[in-house]
This record gives structure tokens, C-alpha cells and sequence, in this order.
């Protein structure tokens, strides 16, 4: 029996969008004898289901009009929802004879599917649903008499409830229910200023409120952590724990850094801690897992693989041999995807694309900076050579292909590339001097022949020191965005050493 602060739904209105799971529902609601009213497609599926449904207009004394854009927006259905369940309002429901609503089951125009899969304005201004969200609205905010379903997504736990509880609700659920409504309606206006803000120049704080419990702790094990976005709109995951907060971080780190390269060859990067220690390009997946892992042997051991192409058997085999977090790819063979899983823990995500969002956000102090997203990349339009010394068109291929890598690398940073290989990287260093001896140094450490390589940096050099240094270690040619008092300085060191420098007037920091 239900409990005695329990409130029976004697009444519901029915207005979706998507049918899918309403059927149950509908069949509960009309089996405990709750008087059903609705609009439209809804009215016409709960009459074919040989189920008794009062129409809207029966109420407003108004049929749909223009073409459905007004339908429920009339004082007899929103008194009858927003009214308090007390003598005054219901004396002004009997004195206009507006009935009760005590439940409002809603799914909205699918918006965000609409803008996914259509650039025709007019097409996606119709999905900006208006009944629906004042609907769940008023009976949200009527929580304690009206009971709310605001997607496709409750359906689920509405149902359990109605059945368990002979469609009596507790203040408990109410308010629940009241709390997911008021998610989905942010969301949904989330989603409809996002793109008419497309294009401006207004960084508006604006964010997801999807909370996807995808975590299995924070930072670190010791601190609690959850994911607010929808992770399946990304990826597929196919094998492995839970995922935790650096994982996260990582598997981002990787997706904007694969998207540099996902066009063309094979591509296989190794991160740690959100930097690269490993990128190669090859003819085939296999050369290029085999070129990224050379790069650096000890730091691929517990990292985040990401690959722009489908990983095949051969690589499989030789990735399996290695301890690993996360890989990334844009799909398996079926061997290869079997052999995989048998390493249960292994994280296997299988990437939708490699796009990622315009904006960024950070949480700093007690609020949060927006910022455009760093989307440049530089093509050979934006290299601009200032020494004597042009770079052949070898080194200019390799030159962008550093300046892809050093760009996901922490400041100050330094890349190193020679035949489209990341063979030594310095990240995260107080000076860009360390940065690049400590480059020199992993380069040497894994047998790397310096003579003929490249050098990217992600911001300018100050002084000369960098060039002189890179010279004796046997680099070429350097690419770096300038913008020093003392560029000349640089340059004139280059042309003293025959080296070629080209500069993109693009700095590209990450802290």
C-alpha cells in the first residue's frame, strides 16, 4: 500500500517526442485508472493502443495551430498543473472548470540530433521544442503535487516507481524527479545557446551538465571524482576498468593530438601524463607503433596509445606485449579486438572522430576561464624563413610535422624530429635551455643519431643559446613562432652555422 505522505497520480499528461519505451507506461497508468490526456502523434499511439485518452483541445477549447507550435500553452493546462493542491487554487480550478494534472510525462524535440546531422536553419529552429519545456517546468516547480518525467531517459525509473509504489509517489521521488527535469531543461537551453552563439565573439560561460559517473576515483585514489559530459558521444568502450580522472585527462590529451594527424599515413602516438614520448608516421600501422615505441622505450610502460587508423593483428600482437592504460583507435579487426580483451583491465576505446570542442574551460580560484580552443595548425603557408639558408623541402615536411608534436607538448617545450619521428622531447621546464638539453639527452639515451634532425619550439628564443646548442648536437633546421626583441640574434646565429630557421609568429603554450 502506499506509504501515508505517498500521493496518488489520478491524472497525466502525455506529450513526446519519441515513443520508444512508453508503451508499459501508458499500460500501468490506464491498468490503476489514471485519466490520461495528450496531443497530437501521442494522442493517435495511446488510441491505438486501444487505450482511452482525452484530447488537449477538449480542454483549451483550442485545436493544435500553427502547424504544432502551440498545442498545451493555454491556462487550462498550466492552471491545472501549477495549481497548489490547497482550497483557494482548487476553488479556482472548480470556478474554471480546469481540471487536475497531477503528472506530466515529456520528451523534448531532439535539438542536439538536429544540429549533429543538419545545416538547415529553418529545420533546426522547428526542434526548438517551447510546449515541452514550459510543461516541465511548471510541473517541476509544482513538484510536491505534480510528478515529472522529462525524457525518454526516465521512462525507466518512472515506470519501476508507478508499478512498486500502485502509482503513488513519495515527496522523495517528486523531488528527484523535479531535479532530472530541471537537468534536462538546462541542458536543453545549454544546447540552443551554444549554437546561435556559433560564431560570435561572446566566450560565455557555458558547459554540460550531463553528469556521466564514468570515474573510478579522482587525481588520486584518495579523492572522490566525476565526469560531467557524455563520453559515449565519443567513444565506444569496448574493454577495461573504470576509468579514472588522469585517465581522462590523458585520453583527452591524445584525441587532440591525434587529431593533427589524422589525415595521411599511419600515425601512432605514445602519451604520458598528457605529453607525447613517442609519435611516428609510417607506410603501415605496424612500422608506425614499432617507430613511436623506439622513441622512447621506458616511458611507453603504462601509457595512453592513440592511432589514427584501424588497429590490425600484427600491431596487436606487438602492443599486447606491453603493459598499457588506454588504446585508442578509430576501430579493430575482430582478431586483433579478441586478442586484445583477454587483458581485462586494458582500456579499448573506439573513437568516433577526432573532433574536439571550440572552447576550453579551466577551474581556477573560485571560478572558471574560457578560452578558444588552440585549433591552429600550421601548414607551409605559414612558415616564413628568415636565415640565408631556405629549408629543403624534406625539412619542411619534417619541420611541420615538429611543430604538430611540440604543440601537445607542457611549456617550455622542445620537439625533435627526424624522418617523421619524435626522437627526443623536453616538456615542462623552467627554461627552454633545459627543455632542449633535456631533449638532446632522451634523444642519445635511446640511440637516436642527431645529424639531420629538426627542432621545434613552442615559443621564442630569447637568446641565441638554443641555436649554438643544437648545432653541435647536429640539428639543421629549427621552426619557431619569433616574436623576440632579439629574433636577429637567433637568426644571425643560424646563418653563422648554415642551419635554416622559419618562423609561424603562432606561439603555442600549454601549462
Amino acid at each position: 500500500m502506499p506509504a501515508n505522505n505517498s500521493k496518488p497520480i489520478k491524472s497525466a499528461l502525455i506529450s513526446v517526442y519519441s515513443k520508444d519505451g512508453l508503451e508499459p507506461i501508458i499500460q500501468q497508468l490506464n491498468a490503476l485508472g489514471v485519466q490520461l490526456y495528450s496531443t497530437g502523434g501521442t494522442q493517435s499511439y495511446i488510441q491505438k493502443l486501444g487505450i482511452p485518452v482525452i484530447p488537449v483541445e477538449s480542454i483549451t477549447g483550442y485545436p493544435s495551430i500553427l502547424d504544432g507550435r502551440v498545442k498545451t500553452l493555454h491556462p487550462a493546462v498550466f492552471g491545472g498543473l501549477l495549481a497548489r493542491r490547497e482550497p483557494d487554487h482548487l476553488a479556482q480550478l472548480e470556478a474554471y472548470q480546469i481540471p487536475e494534472i497531477d503528472c506530466v510525462i515529456v520528451d523534448l524535440y531532439p535539438f542536439e540530433d538536429t544540429v549533429a546531422t543538419t545545416h538547415d536553419e529553418a529545420e533546426i529552429i522547428e526542434k526548438i521544442d517551447i510546449g515541452g519545456v514550459s510543461l516541465i517546468r511548471a510541473a517541476a516547480k509544482n513538484w510536491s503535487d505534480v510528478v515529472v518525467v522529462a525524457s525518454k531517459e526516465e521512462y525507466s525509473l518512472f515506470h519501476t516507481l508507478l508499478t512498486t509504489q500502485q502509482g503513488a509517489f513519495t515527496p522523495e521521488n517528486r523531488r528527484e524527479l523535479a531535479r532530472r527535469a530541471f537537468k534536462v531543461t538546462s541542458n536543453y537551453d545549454i544546447a540552443i545557446f551554444n549554437w546561435f552563439n556559433e560564431g560570435t565573439t561572446d566566450i560565455s560561460f557555458k558547459y554540460s551538465i550531463h553528469r556521466s559517473d564514468i570515474l573510478r576515483y579522482g587525481e588520486n585514489p584518495h579523492q572522490n571524482g566525476v565526469f560531467f559530459g557524455e563520453f559515449e558521444k565519443v567513444f565506444d568502450k569496448l574493454n577495461g576498468k573504470a576509468i579514472s580522472y588522469n585517465n581522462l585527462v590523458d585520453i583527452d590529451a591524445a584525441v587532440q593530438l591525434m587529431r593533427e594527424f589524422q589525415v595521411g599515413k599511419p600515425c601512432f602516438a605514445i602519451l604520458k601524463h598528457t605529453n607525447a614520448c613517442g609519435i611516428a608516421r609510417r607506410n603501415t600501422l605496424h612500422e608506425a607503433w614499432q617507430a613511436a615505441l623506439a622513441c622512447d622505450t621506458t616511458s611507453a610502460f603504462g601509457g595512453i596509445f592513440v592511432t589514427n587508423t584501424k588497429v590490425d593483428l600484427p600491431t596487436a600482437q606487438e602492443i599486447n606485449k606491453l603493459f598499457y592504460e588506454v588504446l585508442i583507435a578509430p576501430d579493430f579487426d575482430q582478431d586483433a579486438l579478441e586478442l586484445l580483451k583477454k587483458k581485462e583491465p586494458r582500456i579499448l576505446l573506439k573513437i568516433k572522430g577526432f573532433d574536439v570542442p571550440k572552447r576550453s574551460f579551466r577551474s581556477l580560484l573560485n571560478g572558471v576561464v574560457e578560452q578558444d580552443t588552440d585549433l591552429k595548425t600550421e601548414t607551409e603557408a605559414d612558415l616564413k624563413t628568415v636565415t640565408k639558408r631556405v629549408p629543403t623541402p624534406d625539412e619542411t615536411g619534417e619541420l611541420l610535422f615538429a611543430a604538430k608534436c611540440c604543440k601537445h607538448l607542457k611549456s617550455n617545450a622542445i620537439a625533435l624530429v627526424k624522418d617523421r619521428q619524435l626522437i627526443g622531447m623536453g616538456c615542462g621546464q623552467p627554461s627552454r635551455v633545459d627543455a632542449l638539453r633535456q631533449a638532446i639527452a632522451k634523444a642519445h639515451a635511446f640511440g637516436f643519431d642527431l645529424n639531420g634532425a629538426v627542432m621545434a619550439s613552442d615559443a621564442f628564443f630569447p637568446f641565441p643559446d638554443c641555436v649554438d646548442i643544437a648545432h653541435e648536437a647536429g640539428i639543421t633546421a629549427v621552426v619557431q613562432p619569433g616574436g623576440s626583441m632579439k629574433d636577429q640574434d637567433s637568426i644571425q646565429a643560424c646563418d653563422a652555422r648554415g642551419m635554416a630557421m622559419v618562423m609561424t609568429g603562432i606561439r603555442h603554450f600549454r601549462h
